[in-house]
């Protein structure tokens, strides 16, 4: 070890040499050297929030850059803590994209709470499996308690009940499958390949609907041919009057409604469909409705916003994601549903070595509502965030991002060489750089190059600052930057901060 590593060990309390039960134990960490290892990582992780901020949010770095600066094989022997904790320092910490970054605007916003990463800290020491309640007590019966908390935080049914994933993608794919068991076809037993009693099974969702909607029906069988993208309107909302006449030529054609996927907070405008009219089409087509909240469904926290999300009650199931708005470190997605028991016939599967035989009463054994059998305790970090925040803490920090992206989607209408390119229901803003002497000529093919162009460049010279980090979509086949906002380190400053970039860049590549 060199001398200016001995000392930051020093610094942490650390020693520099290895402790016993590297040397010739047999088992972990002694007690005392986990502590002081803990202890100096905790000091890391406190540092690095307090720093986050005055780093580049993304490494300007080149890929294939950074594995080099790993060994290449596994050491033989062992290494201390105290090495191992500057070389995370020295490698790793430095190269990564700073989610937690007040200036990260990308995509949407997954910043851990303090409270949360605590949550996850306990969860690794403790460990635990959720698959069989006798494999987890407390993890399964706090995952209940969290469900029914967010169930009732939301404002919705108690008949809704359910069960906490990774993303909103397994959400979303369980939540499909439960729709195809609901169809009485019992695809869990026999399957789909082959049988002259199954129709052609479809799903319907809007051409904003996220891929994870395509992506699931990839897995379950149903293929991509089985979903059927509907146009929306110039608010990037489905048309249920195209939804009403796809539904009605796949009839027609021998083929099987049997799902409906509506978007709360779609991921590219984050536009919400019309989920009370997609109700009633799903009750009278004896269809499943699922809804996508993932993004916006922390917005329900609040009564009084709660109009995008009229019918919801209504839907068979649900997904939001506790690690985008409700500041949850990744990953953490809930699910709910009214059908419990179909979803669990869609899953469950009951080898002996798994029954339990020595308990009676209420028990739960998630592992027979997914197709995983381990499962992280996840409701923990969930729990301790809830609070310490309270409901009300994080109504007011959700209110605020929406505030900010009212202001910041001002700042765009006010800038003649700027537009706005969707509504702005939550805390997203779509816009581009059209500069004024262009407006009115964006239909043009090579004008519309020309914007689309300039926008590429525009975002690539934002993002290589390292102050912020914005990405795209396309609306309207259109080149759309992206602000989405929804970290709870973003300050008033930061948002201003953004704009000033923007423009100052938008001013560089309009000269260039």
């Amino acid at each position: 070890m060199t001398i200016e590593r001995a000392a930051k060990a020093a610094s942490r309390g650390l020693s520099a040499d290895l402790d016993v039960q590297q040397t010739a134990g047999l088992n972990d960490m002694e007690p005392e050297a986990f502590r002081a290892a803990a202890h100096a990582a905790v000091d890391i992780m406190a540092d690095y929030l307090a720093t986050v901020g005055d780093r580049a949010v993304l490494p300007n770095i080149e890929p294939g850059s950074i594995r080099p600066l790993f060994a290449a094989a596994a050491p033989e022997s062992p290494e201390s803590i105290s090495t191992i904790l500057d070389d995370y320092c020295r490698v790793f910490e430095p190269n990564v994209t700073h989610w937690q970054h007040p200036r990260f605007l990308a995509y949407f916003a997954s910043a851990a709470s303090g409270p949360g990463i605590i949550g996850e800290m306990l969860t690794a020491v403790v460990n635990g499996n959720s698959m069989l309640w006798r494999t987890s007590p407390a993890g399964t019966e706090l995952e209940q308690v969290v469900v029914s908390w967010l169930q009732q935080a939301l404002g919705l049914p108690e008949a809704f009940d359910g069960l906490i994933t990774d993303t909103a993608s397994t959400s979303s794919m369980l939540a499909l499958a439960a729709a195809r068991q609901a169809a009485g076809i019992d695809a869990a037993a026999g399957g789909l390949s082959g049988r002259s009693d199954v129709p052609r099974l479809r799903v319907y969702a809007s051409t904003e609907a996220h891929s994870s909607i395509e992506k699931a029906c990839m897995t379950l069988g149903l293929g991509r041919a089985g979903l059927t993208r509907i146009p929306t309107n110039e608010r990037f909302e489905l048309r249920t009057d195209a939804l009403e006449a796809a539904i009605e030529a796949d009839k027609k054609a021998g083929v099987r409604p049997i799902a409906l996927v509506g978007t709360i907070g779609t991921t590219s405008s984050t536009s919400a469909d019309p989920i009370r009219e997609m109700a009633a089409i799903a009750r009278r087509e004896g269809a499943w409705l699922h809804v996508d909240a993932a993004y916006a469904g922390a917005v329900a926290l609040i009564p009084e916003r709660r109009g995008p999300f009229a019918g919801w009650e209504q839907a068979d199931s649900i997904v939001t994601n506790p690690h985008k708005w409700f500041f949850t470190p990744v990953d953490a997605s809930l699910l709910l549903t009214r059908h419990m028991p179909v979803l669990r016939d869609a899953f469950s599967l009951v080898p002996e070595y798994l029954r339990t035989l020595d308990r009676e009463g209420p028990i739960r054994d998630y592992n027979e509502y997914t197709p995983t059998l381990g499962r992280r305790i996840r409701a923990l970090k969930i729990w301790m965030q809830l609070r310490f925040f309270g409901l009300e803490g994080l109504r007011r920090r959700i209110e605020h991002h929406i505030a900010m992206a009212g202001r910041f989607a001002a700042w765009v209408d006010a800038d003649p060489d700027f537009e706005r390119m969707a509504p702005v229901p939550f805390s997203t803003v779509c816009f581009r750089l059209r500069p004024a002497e262009l407006a009115g000529r964006e239909d043009e093919p090579d004008v519309a190059a020309r914007i689309d162009e300039l926008n590429v460049r525009l975002m690539d010279a934002i993002n290589r600052t390292g102050r912020a980090f914005l990405s795209h979509t396309r609306l309207n086949g259109r080149m759309t930057i992206r602000v989405a906002i929804g970290n709870l380190r973003t300050t008033d400053e930061d948002l201003e901060l953004v704009w000033q970039i923007v423009t100052e860049q938008a001013q560089t590549v309009r000269a260039g």
